[in-house]
């Protein structure tokens, strides 16, 4: 009789320090729904972090997903297991399967709707486009690290380890000394240091062999994996006595653009065009309509990675350096050479980088992200060369574009100001001639007049053409005198002549 009170007297006082820990300030609610990877991890430490900063004291997660990727589930898990500013509580109103159940095994409490599933965690891998079952290695890390869950928060290990593993079954045991309760499996039995002293009872259904265990609320409540049933928001404010006392976080628009950013076609899209509008700037220099294009797409497109979890500073700069490197064989080592090839490289790698999070593959759906990573990174490089080669062509055809082209002043123009230019390999005509539309007359060594500023690309009068050139990478101003340095195919690189002296002359020699 005495025994018996005295267990009654500690259930009472375990009561009344329970119900003093639920004396909660101020709650806040994280929706959390979808598939679970880099994206809704990143908005999850958002959202966390807003509650934190808001004062929360008690944090409902509240879970309806089918799961997602091992790594990202098992650090939002261990990252709510370790959080000691907040009490954690995981709402099951629907499902929470596969990393959504270890998801919930982090947190404090597990309150679930009457029918709502739980558990079911079998670990899969994909390889050449199929699924299967992970080797034990794998799933022998994935056992270890869901137990470890589960004693953190004092559940059942045997039954946490049994939705992983469809091997293990698991009894009920009854302690005969106290009456307590617990479940376990046979090896856990066999191993306890007082395994005379409980006493082996029937099956747990649920982890029959060749099945992974999931249960609903009733039954989950029924193992003391859950603490509690709750189908609706406000019942979940009822059994934590909140009120008002309720911020409730769920996707704004700023997250589902982010979402939006970050699917694999519009990604695609901001890069190519970012690529193309930057090709445009290359080919009229100044802060222009190219330059703010690339920009904003490049903006959207690196600004999307952060916030989805998946880029860093590592790839801003590592793109930043590729566009420098570019600049410099264009604008100032021109030729295509060992600058260039370093340029597009470090910005292939800072696509394929951005798109995923760094670290070495170990599972084929990653290998396959990457994959299609670097199928992104080629065509985007594909399709800016098509791009490229189109403006080439009908660039001065294109309406809004061809405002942005450097043109050669009109005929009126060109009498008021021309003096009988003649290049030097066609000094003996006495007035300068036409060249046929489909050949340049110029050679290295031709000297001519800017009719444009040269930032460094623009235009020069050789004679009566009007040639499309860029400088060695020094600006050069209208009307200044230049010289024929280089010819690459259609580029022609010129420099200042000396005999300028900073002035301007009226006419090419």
């Amino acid at each position: 009789m005495v025994r018996l009170l005295s267990i009654a007297v500690v259930i009472c006082i375990a009561g009344i320090l329970a119900a003093d820990d639920r004396d909660f300030e101020q709650g806040a609610l994280i929706r959390f729904e979808g598939e679970i990877g880099p994206g809704l991890d990143a908005y999850f430490y958002r959202k966390l972090n807003k509650a934190r900063s808001a004062g929360a004291d008690l944090i409902i997660l509240e879970i309806d997903s089918p799961g997602g990727t091992v790594f990202h589930s098992f650090g939002i898990a261990e990252h709510l297991r370790d959080i000691d500013w907040a009490h954690t509580v995981a709402f099951v109103p629907r499902e929470a399967l596969s990393g959504a159940a270890v998801v919930a095994l982090g947190c404090d409490e597990i309150v679930m709707g009457k029918n709502a599933r739980l558990g079911n965690v079998g670990v899969i891998i994909s390889e050449n486009f199929m699924f299967r079952h992970a080797p034990e290695k794998l799933r022998s890390d994935v056992v270890v690290r869901i137990r470890t869950l589960a004693e953190a928060k004092r559940r059942s290990a045997a039954l946490a380890e049994a939705m992983v593993d469809m091997d293990v079954q698991v009894f009920e045991v009854t302690n005969v000394d106290t009456g307590r309760v617990w479940f376990m499996s046979d090896a856990e039995l066999e191993s306890a240091d007082d395994a005379g002293l409980r006493e082996k009872g029937k099956l747990v259904l649920e982890s029959r062999e060749a099945h992974f265990l999931e249960v609903s609320g009733e039954r989950a409540v029924e193992l003391k994996i859950a603490d509690g049933i709750a189908g609706t928001r406000g019942e979940l404010r009822d059994r934590f006595g909140l009120g008002e006392h309720l911020r409730v976080y769920e996707r704004t628009g700023v997250d589902t653009a982010v979402f939006i950013l970050n699917t694999w076609i519009v990604a695609g899209l901001l890069f190519i065009v970012g690529l193309v509008a930057l090709y445009i700037e290359f080919s009229a220099p100044g802060i222009g309509f190219g330059g703010l294009l690339a920009g904003l797409c490049f903006s959207l497109f690196f600004w999307s990675c952060f916030l989805g979890g998946t880029a860093g500073w590592l790839e801003v700069l590592l793109f930043a350096a590729g566009i420098v490197f570019l600049a410099v064989e264009l604008f100032v080592l021109p030729g295509f050479g060992v600058s260039g090839l370093t340029g597009v490289l470090l910005i292939l790698s800072s696509l394929v980088m951005a798109r995923h999070e760094v670290g070495i593959p170990n599972s084929g759906s990653e290998w396959s992200d990457i994959l299609l990573s670097v199928l992104l990174a080629l065509g985007s490089v594909a399709a800016v060369v098509i791009a490229g080669l189109f403006l080439a062509w009908y660039y001065d055809d294109v309406p809004v574009l061809s405002r942005l082209a450097l043109k050669p002043p009109a005929a009126d123009e060109v009498a008021a100001d021309e003096v009988a230019a003649v290049t030097p390999h066609d000094k003996s005509a006495g007035t300068a001639k036409t060249a046929p539309a489909d050949a340049l007359k110029v050679r290295i060594g031709d000297t001519g007049m800017a009719t444009t500023p040269l930032r460094p690309a623009g235009v020069v009068r050789f004679g009566r053409e009007f040639v499309d050139v860029v400088t060695e990478g020094s600006f050069v101003d209208e009307r200044c005198s230049v010289e024929i340095r280089e010819i690459s195919g259609n580029r022609i690189v010129v420099r200042e002549r000396e005999e300028n002296n900073g002035g301007r002359e009226a006419s090419s020699e």
